[in-house]
């Protein structure tokens, strides 16, 4: 295809996948809805939200623009509605945090869960929370009308109340914890107050330890002064390569460094003829949802700008060579067989369930050298589940590649409506599932503006100060990655 041809095609699916995000938004508030029925029905719209929707649907808003769908002053109206809505809603007071689920009509906290009654307990989360305040950063210089109110709105939110300062007393650093609630939950909590305003909250008993999208709030933090930049570096590239971690995926190889006072096991996973730095559980979006925003792989040209590529390579490989799908791309979705699942590469994450590319969660045990005897590899693949958001956050190192696999999901199955790909397709059983979720829609719609529109997304985010503040943190790796032969 050629460099005009793909231009087109992109295009097109840019306009089409506008169509979903716009028609999630309450016209009203400006809120998007979680998700909407693949008619594109407006009474199909989910009766929640999330911070990360909000997020998804002003960086969409943009793209939108900078692509030039819609006008200057069309995005204006719909930026400016969205942010005074989210002004409105009801935050942690002591923190500044948003709320993990809103009603977008209402502005209230969801405490009952529409679709089945449950009662729902108000949660904070480290990860929903970096995405909202990633994409009001992004605002101050995408919409320099909205500049002074979506700066302000940001530097309100406070990321030191997720921080455990003494979660890696081996690494001299801390790491952030995944939320808290205001209120105790049944099972397991943490009493804590990490922002010193003698408020308790009780926060999960899991930190953040992986390099996932997480790491999206830790690069907030650090940019608004509120975490310190070396806990970049206790977030885990590997667990080490002793028995102690022999619990993990593999066995790694590398060696400890220093980076910034802090000791780094800087190991990575062998796929197939490669290596690279895995993530938690070997999905697309975890390796490259942050870097559609963050220039991770131009800040970072030696760890990330080295490894992106190759972990593409492995998702493609698995795909079409391990399991001999004839597809690729695994990243969490809705499931075809209904629900919302998690799907990724096994082999390069470092949970050891994993998260899996078929229905039937079939997964690999290569075990850990001298620790864990593994299994036999299997045999087969089952009825693979592939997502088309995974194929665009691709489009930046293997465009041909995510082109031709989008091609053939269309050209084979129903998988294409009125608001563009639906969310996922289950390949042997032709499954697919037929509604548009504003997570995955707008990872679609911000890659999609960066293909186009010269990475507009990531030049209004990267300003001087953030760039300033992020850069010389992740410049300073060099990973042992190897490609593909």
């Amino acid at each position: 295809m050629t460099a005009g041809r793909q231009r087109e095609t992109l295009r097109r699916y840019a306009a089409d996948t506008w169509k979903s995000m716009a028609a999630m938004a309450d016209p009203a508030t400006g809120l998007p809805s979680d998700k909407i029925d693949g008619s594109l029905d407006p009474a199909t719209r989910a009766k929640v939200t999330s911070p990360t929707n909000i997020a998804t649907y002003l960086w969409s808003t943009v793209a939108a623009r900078d692509t030039h769908l819609i006008s200057r002053s069309e995005a204006l109206r719909r930026v400016t509605r969205t942010l005074a809505s989210t002004a409105k809603l009801e935050r942690h007071a002591p923190t500044g945090q948003f709320y993990n689920w809103y009603d977008p009509r209402t502005l209230q906290i969801v405490r009952t869960w529409p679709e089945n009654g449950s009662a729902v307990q108000p949660f904070l989360s480290s990860v929903d929370n970096g995405w909202l305040a990633a994409a009001l950063m992004m605002l101050r210089s995408a919409v320099p009308e909205v500049s002074k109110q979506a700066g302000a709105l940001a530097r309100s939110m406070d990321f030191e109340s997720y921080y455990d300062p003494q979660a890696r007393p081996d690494a001299g650093t801390g790491l952030l914890r995944g939320g808290f609630w205001p209120d105790k939950p049944t099972g397991c909590s943490v009493e804590s107050d990490y922002n010193g305003s003698g408020t308790t909250v009780h926060s999960t008993c899991h930190h953040y330890g992986a390099l996932t999208e997480a790491r999206i709030a830790s690069y907030v933090g650090i940019v608004l002064g509120q975490l310190p930049p070396e806990h970049y570096y206790g977030m885990w590239r590997t667990f080490p390569d002793t028995c102690d971690w022999s619990w993990a995926e593999q066995k790694p190889v590398g060696a400890w460094r220093t980076y910034m006072g802090v000791n780094v096991f800087e190991g990575t996973y062998g796929y197939r003829g490669m290596r690279l730095v895995p993530t938690w559980g070997g999905s697309m979006f975890e390796e490259l949802m942050v870097t559609q925003l963050v220039p991770e792989d131009v800040w970072g040209a030696r760890s990330w700008g080295r490894n992106q590529p190759v972990y593409i390579a492995a998702q493609i490989e698995h795909g079409m060579n391990e399991a001999k799908y004839g597809y690729w791309g695994f990243s969490p979705s809705n499931d075809p067989a209904g629900g919302y699942r998690e799907y990724g590469v096994d082999a390069i994450g470092m949970d050891t369930p994993g998260y899996t590319s078929d229905q039937e969660r079939t997964s690999v045990d290569y075990g850990f050298e001298g620790c864990r005897e593994g299994a036999p590899e299997p045999a087969s693949y089952g009825d693979g589940v592939v997502t088309p958001h995974a194929s665009f956050l691709a489009l930046r190192h293997a465009p041909d590649a995510a082109l031709a696999n989008l091609a053939r999901l269309r050209a084979n199955f129903d998988a294409y409506g009125p608001g563009g790909f639906y969310d996922a397709v289950a390949v042997r059983s032709g499954k697919v599932a037929k509604q548009y979720l504003a997570l995955d829609q707008g990872m679609i719609m911000i890659a999609l503006g960066n293909a186009l529109a010269d990475d507009s997304l990531r030049r209004h985010f990267a300003t001087r100060d953030v760039t300033a503040k992020l850069a010389p943190v992740l410049r300073q790796e060099e990973w042992a990655v190897v490609p593909p032969k």
